[in-house]
């Protein structure tokens, strides 16, 4: 087995190889629209908990460019050299995500374990827990390539990876990280030739795992009940959807404009976090939003097709996997802002607060970058 040295970083660093310029250009974009919407949706935080506008717009800016750098990377360091460690990384991230439920180690927020402190740095190990569960998992069924359609290869191995990682995601509890993982793997899995039978039974599974994590989890029910009806309770479970469909709607066409909301000074929760796509539908409209679904779709679009024409399967199912965390999380977050499905607590990449969710992003596109270098023509 060959080991990853200066003299092959350097070979890479000088590859005639270039990655796929409309994914860099898309990813440029949803970065630096990402920047400019967290930038005015933080003044929220400034006015009611008296924040400091020049901490926050640090922390964001060293966590973009800490990012971009990681992403740098991983775009230029072949992504073979990673099938070697896949293993290593997964039992790291299991390991850093057990420090949640450790005293002293792990935060709490808003009633979950799903930080922990380090060194004075506050870090969501959930966000590196999907992308080795990704990896690893790329790795596994590549490697057993026919053998997935086998119970033993396939299907058993499958449950028993999300079974690891609802154990610990649950008991966070974390079911919108958990669910997205689940949709990650479970694409990863019909792409490797998993048989028909086989994705039915874990359909099944999956939705009955579903129904009964709402029927026991009671902020669960309660967001499906406040889906149905967010009237019933509009200074309670369906204060944030209102909030947020009141500051969607009056964006109107083209936006109130640049830090101009409302909603996100007094009214709207999360302003920052899951609920920054309503700021943006405030201030930059309907068209702003749309161009933003747009770019959300270009990305998951382009994946697939890099994914398509990958090299071997391991590269292939790892592009799945990317495209799926990073879509599938977006697409549920501007979904629950426009009441389409029940609230769900997951962030919008590239664009909410979080410094863990972001470089994690990043690297993730940096490998679909450098996945897109070696594509077949």
């Amino acid at each position: 087995m060959k080991h990853f040295s200066f003299k092959h970083f350097r070979a890479y660093l000088t590859a005639s190889n270039k990655p796929d310029a409309w994914l860099l250009g898309i990813i440029i974009c949803l970065v630096a629209a990402g920047l400019l919407i967290f930038l005015s949706a933080s003044l929220g935080l400034i006015a009611r908990d008296g924040a400091s506008f020049g901490n926050i717009a640090t922390t964001r800016l060293i966590a973009t460019i800490l990012g971009a750098g990681i992403a740098y990377l991983a775009s230029v360091i072949h992504y073979k050299h990673l099938r070697h460690y896949t293993l290593a990384i997964l039992l790291a991230s299991i390991l850093l995500t057990a420090l949640v439920f450790v005293p002293g180690i792990g935060q709490k927020h808003g009633g979950a374990s799903r930080w922990i402190s380090l060194f004075g740095f506050w870090l969501q190990p959930s966000e590196i827990l999907k992308i080795a569960f990704v990896i690893y998992g790329a790795a596994f069924f590549a490697t057993v390539k026919d053998k997935v359609r086998t119970f033993s290869y396939g299907l058993l191995p499958l449950f028993a990876l999300l079974g690891i990682a609802g154990f610990l995601l649950l008991l966070q509890p974390d079911t919108d990280t958990f669910f997205v993982l689940f949709m990650a793997l479970f694409a990863m899995f019909l792409t490797a030739g998993g048989r028909l039978r086989h994705i039915g039974v874990m359909m099944l599974a999956g939705a009955l795992a579903l129904g009964l994590l709402v029927a026991t989890k009671p902020y669960l029910m309660n967001r499906v009940t406040t889906f149905f009806d967010p009237a019933a309770d509009p200074q309670g479970a369906g204060y944030q959807v209102q909030q947020s469909l009141i500051a969607i709607g009056s964006g109107g066409l083209t936006g109130k404009g640049f830090g101009q909301s409302v909603q996100k000074f007094e009214y709207l929760p999360e302003a920052i976090g899951d609920s920054i796509f309503a700021v943006a539908g405030e201030e930059f409209g309907f068209l702003g939003a749309t161009i933003l679904i747009l770019l959300f779709l270009a990305l998951l679009l382009r994946g697939l097709r890099i994914a398509s024409r990958a090299p071997d399967l391991f590269s292939g199912l790892l592009s799945v996997g990317i495209v799926i965390l990073i879509g599938v999380s977006a697409f549920l977050n501007i979904a629950s802002m426009l009441a389409i499905i029940p609230l769900s607590g997951l962030t919008l990449a590239f664009v909410s607060h979080g410094g863990t969710s972001l470089v994690i992003t990043l690297l993730e596109v940096g490998l679909l970058l450098n996945i897109s270098r070696y594509q077949r023509t």
